[in-house]
């Protein structure tokens, strides 16, 4: 009866980690399992191991292994039964103005521990959506309370940070992932989850997630799901983003065909695909830098495109745009005519 009871327990577990999305799912658990960034999770260990943790402020983009630095870490210093005790974890999705810095936070950090020695560990991440109150009211918290706290703050943007708080902690920049180490970790998960996947739907993975790892596997996941089969179409189809030959055909249009023709394939184009200007821009502008043109031509053009995006990301039509797209590659094409 027991054994059945036991089994029960363990099925619901096992069906939680199943059903556990990919990110979180293959999350590093220890610093050794993580994949970047050697050389700082090399000076965090030498930290730990010589119990002298400075405050920490890791920044960089986003997927690129903050979070689950310090997560390990926190594992590494406290065991499962005082991590609770021990760890506080704040988000940008929790309250965090200048009355939780001045009640929650503040009562953790000063309040001592009496059966554990050591210091206890307060993580902020998103710290760049703190206001600038809450960051004025943090720097005495953290000065007051060292002795008994460590504080890490994650951000997106370094700049968002005040000054005062950037020189109590030690930075550490996570930059993007090299695909180098990207493709190896995307290896064993296709490996662990039976994925079905082709060398182009990997390269087009590692493309598109531009050194992201959480957008990697967030994309692996969704289009193994729709799919069934990873390849570079499937991956692209699935993140709604341009294929290689649809800009190629764009380009061929805009520089090749007349006003009204090249406006009406790329509107069908877009329509049939669902296609964003933005990222046909963005794709556009890398053949534009590929494409041999004389240089007062492609800086001519470039400025024009730049303006369009700038027009783009204060919400203009998208239609209108497009035509002015279309007619700076046209006035282009005269120059190149005339310049010849």
């Amino acid at each position: 009866m027991e054994t059945s009871a036991v089994k029960q327990q363990q099925q619901p577990a096992a069906a939680k980690i199943r059903n556990l999305p990919w990110v979180e799912k293959y999350r590093p658990q220890t610093l050794n399992d993580l994949i970047s960034h050697q050389d700082i999770l090399s000076t965090i260990q030498k930290f730990i191991s010589e119990d002298r943790l400075p405050h920490l402020l890791l920044y960089g983009p986003p997927g690129t292994g903050k979070t689950s630095t310090i997560l390990a870490c926190a594992k590494q210093l406290y065991k499962d039964k005082e991590f609770g005790s021990m760890v506080l974890e704040l988000n940008a999705s929790d309250d965090r103005g200048i009355d939780i810095v001045r009640g929650p936070i503040l009562s953790f950090a000063s309040t001592r521990t009496i059966f554990k020695k050591g210091f206890k560990l307060v993580i902020l991440d998103e710290a760049d959506a703190m206001t600038q109150d809450a960051q004025n009211a943090l720097r005495r918290v953290i000065e007051k309370f060292t002795e008994n706290t460590r504080f890490c703050l994650i951000c997106n943007y370094l700049s968002k940070i005040i000054p005062a708080l950037q020189s109590r902690c030690t930075r550490f920049r996570f930059g993007p992932l090299t695909p180098e180490l990207m493709v190896p970790r995307l290896e064993h998960v296709v490996e662990e989850e039976k994925v079905d996947i082709s060398e182009d739907g990997m390269k087009a993975l590692v493309t598109l997630s531009s050194g992201d790892m959480r957008r990697a596997l967030n994309i692996l996941q969704s289009t193994n799901m729709a799919f069934g089969k990873v390849t570079e179409e499937t991956v692209y189809t699935c993140t709604g983003h341009p294929l290689k030959s649809d800009i190629a055909n764009i380009l061929d249009w805009m520089l090749n065909q007349d006003f009204t023709t090249a406006y009406r394939n790329i509107m069908e184009l877009k329509t049939l695909k669902g296609l964003a200007l933005h990222d046909i821009l963005t794709e556009v502008h890398l053949f534009v830098h590929r494409v041999d043109f004389p240089s007062s031509v492609r800086i001519h053009l470039l400025t024009k495109m730049a303006d369009i995006e700038y027009r783009l990301s204060v919400g203009t039509s998208e239609k209108i745009q497009l035509s002015s797209l279309i007619a700076a590659f046209q006035v282009t094409r005269d120059l190149i005519v005339a310049e010849a």
